[in-house]
């Protein structure tokens, strides 16, 4: 099982240690594609800062991850897993995880990224900004540069299991599962049990406990209709709306009763 994850827009602090090593990384495919995107953020946050926070869609109050952003290549790097906070990734808690479960973790979780392409949690890397909705100067949307990389390096890392899909849809554009693989992948959508509206916060809060249940009960589900049943096994309350032709991914809808 491969486990798709956002990266989240708040992220910890890159702390003291060595700097990044852009070849340790994982998806070594993505190592060029990668380098363009560290160079043209390096740069662009090194010159004018107000241009740089224009490009990136950051507030005034927001005016010190441009130099972040500019010292990338020197600053600390850490797990990605330590990197990444937020709401899904507090409920997720990769911390608290007993052993097995972090190795699961490890070996399921890809996080996308802007800046990266994807990561898994244990790849070291330097805390950053830069979302897949930023169009650079020079390489342009970003959501379209990572797409022909993503394409060559993706099935082969999903292999020929279940992939369990929970971007959101900026970074979801950057790889679509196609073929045989999109009908063993399943898209996630957290609804409000009575309205059966989408739901913001406790969305990415719900998308948490749910790889975190996944991850505490090894838990393997070989297909999408065999996650149903080990979701709904694990106490969550799911519809499953099989695709309607071949190469499209399956949707889940999860019910919850709590908006907040």
């Amino acid at each position: 099982m491969l486990v798709l994850l956002p990266p989240s827009e708040g992220k910890a602090a890159s702390g003291r240690g060595a700097p990044l090593k852009l070849e340790s990384l994982s998806l070594p495919g993505l190592n060029e594609a990668r380098e363009a995107v560290l160079t043209e953020l390096v740069d662009l946050c090194s010159g004018d800062e107000d241009k740089a926070r224009e490009v990136l869609g950051l507030s005034e109050g927001l005016r010190a991850e441009v130099a972040k952003n500019a010292g990338l290549r020197t600053a600390g790097a850490r797990p990605a897993g330590e990197i990444y906070t937020g709401v899904l990734y507090d409920a997720l808690d990769l911390a608290s995880l007993d052993t097995a479960a972090k190795r699961r973790a490890g070996r399921q979780l890809l996080v996308f990224s802007g800046l990266w392409g994807a990561v898994r949690i244990t790849d070291r890397i330097p805390s950053y900004r830069c979302s897949m909705g930023v169009r650079l100067p020079g390489l342009g949307a970003l959501g379209a540069h990572w797409r022909t990389p993503m394409a060559a390096v993706l099935p082969e890392a999903a292999g020929d299991g279940l992939v369990l899909d929970l971007r959101s849809s900026a970074y979801a554009a950057a790889w679509k599962p196609k073929g045989e693989l999109a009908g063993r992948t399943a898209t996630v959508r957290v609804l409000h049990a009575p309205t059966r509206k989408v739901v913001s916060h406790f969305n990415k809060a719900t998308k948490g406990r749910i790889v975190r249940s996944l991850l505490t009960a090894g838990a393997a589900p070989e297909g999408p209709e065999e996650l149903v049943t080990v979701l709904r096994d694990l106490g969550f309350v799911v519809e499953a709306e099989a695709p309607g032709k071949g190469g499209k991914p399956w949707t889940l809808d999860v019910l919850v009763d709590d908006v907040h």
